[in-house]
C-alpha cells in the first residue's frame, strides 16, 4: 500500500492534502502535527551543541534573508515563507522523554541545546500556544546548557523561568541598527527598539539573589547595513550586553549550501549598493567601531559567537 505524501498541506497542493489546515491565526495558516522526535542532532555551524530544538516549523516573521525557508515541506510553502506555521503539538511530552533518555546514558553531562535554528520560538503564535514556555518548564527539571535565539520582545514573558535555568544564554537577533533597513529586509518582524528594550529588560529584571543569571547577546547576523546616521544610537543601546556577534551575509554563491540566501534578500542588496559594493570594507569598519566603542563587550564573529561560553 502506497504511503501518503507527507508534503501535502492544505492550501499548498493540488492533490488531496494529508495535513489539513487547523485554523487561521491572523494571516497565518496554522497546521498541527505530532512529531516523532523534538531534539535533532546538531551539526555544521552549531556542532558545539548536542541538539537543536525547534518548537515550530515555519516562522511568521518571514525574513527575506532567512535560510530556513529552504527546509519548507514543499515548493509552494517555500514561496509563501512567513505565512504558515506548523505547531509540534506533542513537543513538551517528547522533550521530557528524550531528556530522560539522555540523562540515563550521560548522567555526568547535561546536554547542550540550541533553541532554535529554523524557526523563532517566540513568534506570534506562541502567545496562544505557549509551547516554548512548556518546553522551558521541562528543561528546568533536567538542567541543560541552553541557548535561546529569537528576535521577539515576547521573550521577556519567561524571565521568571530564566532565573531557574542554571546555564542559559539569550541571543537577541538585531541584524541592523537602522529601522528603515529592518523594514526592507524583515517587514514582519518587531521593531529594533522593541528588541533592544527586551534584552535590556531581561538584564534589569534578573535578581541574582533569586536565581541564576543568564548570559545575554545581541546577534547582528547576518550583518545588514546600518546607516551612518544611526550608528551612534545603535552603539549606545548595545552597552551593557555581554556579547555582540557579527556575521557576513550568507554566501549566495555557495552551491553546496542548500540554505543559501534567498532571492528576495539578494534583490534588496541593489537598494543598498553603498554598503554591498564594498561589503568587506563596510563590515570591517563597522566591526572596528563596535570594538573601539564597546570595550567591555565581547565582540565575536561567525561560529565562535554562537557558543554558550
Amino acid at each position: 500500500m502506497e504511503r501518503p505524501n507527507p508534503r501535502l498541506y492544505e492550501g499548498y497542493c493540488d492533490e488531496t492534502p494529508v495535513h489539513r489546515l487547523r485554523e487561521r491565526f491572523g494571516t497565518t495558516n496554522v497546521y498541527g502535527r505530532n512529531s516523532r522526535s523534538i531534539l535533532s542532532p546538531a551539526s555544521g555551524y552549531i556542532k558545539a551543541y548536542d541538539f537543536t530544538l525547534n518548537p515550530y516549523r515555519g516562522c511568521q516573521y518571514g525574513c527575506s534573508y532567512c535560510y530556513a525557508a529552504a527546509f519548507s515541506p514543499n515548493t509552494r510553502m517555500r514561496r509563501d515563507w512567513g505565512n504558515w506555521v506548523i505547531v509540534k503539538e506533542n513537543a513538551a511530552e517528547l522533550l521530557r522523554k528524550e531528556l530522560e533518555r539522555w540523562n540515563k546514558r550521560h548522567p555526568e553531562r547535561p546536554p547542550r541545546i540550541y533553541m532554535s535554528t529554523v524557526t523563532d520560538p517566540y513568534q506570534a503564535i506562541e502567545t496562544r500556544e505557549k509551547l516554548t514556555q512548556r518546553l522551558l518548564e521541562v528543561m528546568i527539571e533536567y538542567c541543560p546548557v541552553l541557548v535561546i535565539q529569537t528576535r521577539s520582545p515576547m521573550v521577556t514573558r519567561d524571565i521568571p523561568l530564566f532565573q531557574r535555568l542554571k546555564k542559559l544564554r539569550v541571543n537577541m537577533s538585531v541584524p541592523t541598527g537602522s529601522e528603515t533597513v529592518r523594514r526592507d529586509f524583515e517587514p514582519q518582524s518587531p521593531s529594533l527598539k522593541a528588541r533592544l528594550h527586551a534584552i535590556h529588560k531581561i538584564a534589569g529584571a534578573i535578581d541574582p539573589d533569586k536565581g541564576y543569571v543568564p548570559k545575554l547577546s545581541v546577534t547582528i547576523t547576518p550583518t545588514l547595513p546600518t546607516k551612518p546616521e544611526d550608528i551612534d544610537w545603535f552603539v549606545e543601546r548595545l552597552r551593557g550586553i555581554d556579547r555582540v556577534v557579527l556575521q557576513r551575509f550568507h554566501d549566495a554563491s555557495a552551491r553546496s549550501l542548500v540554505a543559501a540566501t534567498r532571492e528576495e534578500a539578494i534583490a534588496l542588496k541593489e537598494k543598498y549598493r553603498w554598503w554591498y559594493a564594498d561589503e568587506g570594507t563596510q563590515y570591517e569598519n563597522f566591526k572596528a567601531i563596535l570594538k573601539q566603542r564597546l570595550p567591555e563587550t565581547e565582540v565575536l564573529e561567525n561560529q565562535e559567537g554562537f557558543g554558550y561560553d
